[in-house]
């Protein structure tokens, strides 16, 4: 009987002071490591682009000490960045995709580094490079658009990746399709998201990178919009000092000093009425959002699925079944296997099971 062929892949995820790579057999992982950087070595580039070279050498430097040649690789997968809407799938990775990671169309993310490292691996080695499911999978129904104002339309920007790779988790699991469920997917990390899936599409999520959902470790989530403008034009902040009270400053660090969960649940363990009503509120909007996903598919929900590092925490997951649980049964996948997802996404195209989708401006 023929041997079927295996395929390695590597995968790279670019964060703000680390690089993340590993390499995949088929979907066995065959190592993985962590790359850090230091403020310093950052501190003498001018841009986020201008990494690029650096970061690149790293990773070379790393396959080397693992004796991995970068010619055994079949095909490299990177993390997407911060790129115009476009469908769920696997891309590879193109020049205009390059020039908009490249000016940052949607803003300026240490991801956006992706596709700039594997568009120099592609061109010196010629092994394609791709990126999965990027933030900005845009597949929302036209209702799912509206925003209340002409002048604001919603868009997708959410965790894309995981929540895809999580939904074909569980449709292999339970020995179906992706494309034939009906699911409400909610990762729970550095940022929250949460998203109606109808058979293969996300027709309704926040963008949680701009400010939409509930609150989370870091971020604010959804505000009454007349006090964020009062509070805008007070004349006591700056714009900048505003993006971080929402973005970075917000949610459980505003009301607990920490974007720490493990701390706040510590916290509440001990006694502090302030860290339990926290975490309390923080499972109430959560629920209140998968809650609105399910109205969203009009209540027709195979399962709920919770992800992410916040996943790990029985205390929320736990309150969030109590919360939800009769909506529809509750599936628990924690923590976000990006690396693993990655690699799948590169997989299905080197052995034909899907076709490469193209980036277009």
């Amino acid at each position: 009987m023929t041997k079927e062929k295996t395929y390695r892949i590597l995968t790279i995820n670019p964060g703000s002071t680390s690089t993340k790579i590993a390499v995949f057999e088929d979907e066995k992982e065959l190592f993985g490591e962590t790359l850090r950087h230091s403020a310093e070595e950052l501190g003498q580039y001018e841009s986020l682009a201008d990494q690029e070279t650096f970061r690149r050498n790293l990773v070379l430097e790393a396959l080397e000490e693992h004796g991995v040649t970068i010619g055994s690789i079949h095909a490299v997968c990177c993390r997407g960045g911060l790129l115009r809407p476009i469908p769920s799938g696997t891309y590879q990775i193109n020049k205009a995709m390059v020039d908009d990671c490249r000016d940052g169309v949607l803003g300026n993310h240490a991801s956006n580094l992706g596709a700039l490292i594997g568009d120099q691996l592609q061109k010196e080695t010629g092994t394609p490079a791709f990126v999965v499911d990027p933030p900005s999978v845009d597949e929302l129904s036209v209702s799912a658009r509206y925003s209340g104002h002409p002048l604001i339309r919603r868009t997708s920007l959410f965790h894309a990746l995981n929540q895809k790779a999580v939904a074909r988790r569980y449709a292999l699991e339970i020995g179906s399709k992706y494309e034939e469920l009906n699911l409400v997917v909610c990762h729970m990390g550095g940022g929250v998201s949460v998203g109606a899936h109808v058979q293969g599409r996300v027709v309704d999520t926040e963008n949680a990178f701009g400010g939409e959902g509930p609150f989370t470790p870091g971020r604010a989530g959804s505000m009454p919009v007349n006090e964020i403008i009062w509070l805008c034009f007070s004349g006591k902040y700056t714009q900048d000092e505003i993006l971080d009270m929402m973005t970075k400053e917000g949610g459980m660090y505003a009301y607990a000093g920490t974007t720490s969960v493990q701390e706040v649940q510590r916290r509440a363990k001990d006694g502090e009425k302030e860290m339990q009503d926290l975490l309390e509120a923080f499972c109430y909007q959560v629920a209140k959002e998968i809650g609105g996903m399910a109205s969203a598919l009009e209540g027709k929900v195979d399962q709920i699925i919770l992800t992410g590092g916040i996943a790990y925490s029985e205390t929320v997951t736990e309150e969030l079944r109590r919360r939800i649980g009769w909506i529809a049964p509750v599936t628990v996948y924690p923590g976000e296997d990006e690396m693993l997802s990655l690699a799948q996404g590169a997989l299905r195209v080197v052995r034909g099971e899907e076709v490469a989708k193209e980036y277009r401006v």
